[in-house]
């Protein structure tokens, strides 16, 4: 449900007893300021957020590497050539 800061103010036992039921939304001027949730979405939420800030690239790498095997995905590459070295010419210039 949607509340107005000042509705939600007077009617805060109402905002926390409707909590139970769906996440209740506070707003000021039409902009989401705030909501008010149950527990048990709460603790959700937070475990969420402490499962994705522990997760390393390794972690992410691997998941990744299990999607592509599940969906069968091949990366081509093109064929490698050969190219001039810019580097080994400035090495050489800088040497002598």
């Amino acid at each position: 449900m949607r509340w107005s800061i000042a509705e939600a103010k007077q009617k805060f036992s109402d905002v926390v007893r409707k909590a139970g039921q769906e996440p209740q939304l506070i707003f000021n001027r039409d902009r989401l300021v705030a909501a008010v949730v149950d527990p048990e979405t709460l603790e959700a939420l937070q475990a969420c957020r402490e499962q994705e800030q522990s997760r390393s690239v390794a972690a992410a790498f691997d998941e990744l590497r299990k999607l592509v095997a599940e969906e069968g995905y091949k990366l081509e590459a093109p064929p490698r050539r050969n190219r001039k070295n810019t580097f080994t010419g400035v090495l050489d210039s800088v040497s002598r």
